[in-house]
C-alpha cells in the first residue's frame, strides 16, 4: 500500500469510527488478494472514500476529470494514485491504466452509474449502468465484485459528523462475478457483465432492505 494512502486511510479511520455505526454485509469479499475490480454504486460523493476506509487493500478508484480542475485536490488523488477518467466518449486511456494496474495485482475501483445516482436513478432501483467496467473484466480476465453501500448520500449535512452523533452507513459485498467469456465479442461481453451487475445491486439492496429494515427512501 501507497504511503500516503495509508496515512489518509489511518486518518479517515479515526473520523469515521467517531462518527458512525457500520454495518456490513461479507466483508471479507472484499479482502480478496490479486488484481480485480469493486463496483460500487454512488448515491453519495463519499461513497469512494468511504470504501477505502472500510477495505483493507488500496483501492485505485476511477475518478472523473471534473475533481482535478482545484490544484490541491488534484494534487491529493494522484498520491492517492486515483485514475483520471473523462465521463463522455470512449476513456482509452483510463480503460487502458485500469488494465494495467490489475494485471500489476492492484484492486481497481469503479462506480458503473458514471455518478451520483438517487432515488429512481439509482442501480439498486433498477436503473441501467455503464459497460465500460464489464470491457474491463473481458480485457484482464479479472473478476468484479459488486459492492452497494447506502448513507452517504445523507453525509452533506453537519450532524452525521458531529462526535457521538453516529450516523448510519450500510455496505453490503456481493459474491464475486467471473469475466465474461473469452469467446464473446467485446460488445456482448461489456452487455452480458452489465446485466448481471445490475441484477446482483437489486439483490443486494434486497438483502440490506431485510436484514437492516431499510426503506427505498434511504436512496433520496
Amino acid at each position: 500500500m501507497d504511503a500516503a494512502y495509508r496515512i489518509g486511510q489511518l486518518g479517515g479511520r479515526f473520523i469515521f469510527f467517531c462518527t458512525m455505526r457500520l454495518k456490513v454485509i461479507r466483508p471479507e469479499m472484499a479482502r480478496r488478494q490479486g488484481g480485480f475490480i469493486i463496483a460500487s454504486t454512488h448515491l453519495g460523493h463519499l461513497d469512494p472514500f468511504l470504501l477505502a476506509v472500510i477495505v483493507d487493500r488500496q483501492i485505485d478508484w476511477l475518478t472523473r476529470v471534473e475533481f482535478y480542475r482545484n490544484p490541491f485536490i488534484a494534487w491529493l488523488l494522484d498520491h492517492l494514485s486515483a485514475i483520471k477518467v473523462r465521463r463522455f466518449g470512449v476513456p482509452v486511456t483510463a480503460i487502458r491504466t485500469a488494465i494495467t494496474r490489475i494485471k500489476s495485482d492492484r484492486l481497481v475501483g469503479i462506480c458503473p452509474e458514471g455518478g451520483v445516482c438517487c432515488g429512481s436513478l439509482s442501480t439498486m432501483r433498477g436503473a441501467p449502468i455503464k459497460r465500460g467496467v464489464g470491457l474491463i473484466s473481458y480485457r484482464t480476465g479479472a473478476p468484479v465484485l459488486p459492492c452497494a453501500i447506502i448513507g452517504a448520500n445523507r453525509l452533506s449535512r453537519i450532524q452525521p459528523w458531529l462526535p457521538f452523533k453516529r450516523a448510519s452507513l450500510w455496505v453490503a459485498f456481493g459474491e464475486r462475478l467471473i469475466p465474461p467469456r473469452t469467446d464473446l465479442g467485446r460488445k456482448d461481453a461489456r452487455e452480458a457483465m452489465a446485466v448481471e451487475l445490475e441484477h446482483e445491486y437489486l439483490k443486494l439492496f434486497a438483502e440490506l432492505a431485510r436484514t437492516y429494515g431499510i426503506s427505498e427512501d434511504a436512496l433520496s
